[in-house]
């Protein structure tokens, strides 16, 4: 069974006075991108089933914007987490779910999308080594139960920025 994971970008946010970076919110244009994103997730992915969300602010509200209804575990861990502790909790994902969205940060997101990727210099690769830009969503096909998916081990098949 083929495996889909969606690494996603929280959108653009905002930096009012005296509001610490966890609990920073989206910014107009980060709600409307996280808005366009959802539009592609839902015709492009026929069905998610599961998502692991970042408990900051801003990827709450982006996932709130994108429309979609999977159930959702909230993780502080995702927040600042490196590319080891993301495939870590990529691999507790349960074996009936086919689809997770990952909503986070970067540097983890694009970080951990190349480090997934065997197809490191296709053109969605290339293309996200140069930037991963806020609401930006990077897709990879695995072969292989979550639990051992690992560095190398998936394909990225597409990479969309939503403008």
């Amino acid at each position: 069974m083929v495996r889909t994971l969606i690494l996603m970008r929280h959108g653009k946010s905002d930096y009012p006075e005296r509001v610490v970076d966890h609990e920073r919110p989206l910014a107009a244009r980060g709600r409307r991108e996280a808005g366009l994103a959802g539009d592609w997730l839902r015709a492009t992915q026929p069905q998610i089933d599961a998502v692991c969300c970042s408990t900051a602010v801003r990827t709450r509200q982006t996932l709130d914007r994108t429309g979609i209804t999977a159930p959702v575990e909230f993780s502080q861990s995702i927040y600042e987490a490196a590319p080891r502790a993301l495939v870590e909790l990529v691999q507790l994902t349960a074996d009936e779910v086919r689809t997770l969205l990952m909503v986070g940060h970067a540097p983890g997101m694009p970080w951990t999308a190349l480090e997934l990727a065997a197809n490191r210099d296709s053109a969605a690769a290339v293309e996200l080594g140069r930037k991963f830009p806020t609401s930006a969503l990077a897709v990879l096909e695995f072969d292989r139960p979550w639990a051992r998916v690992d560095a190398g081990t998936g394909e990225l098949v597409r990479f969309h920025v939503p403008r």
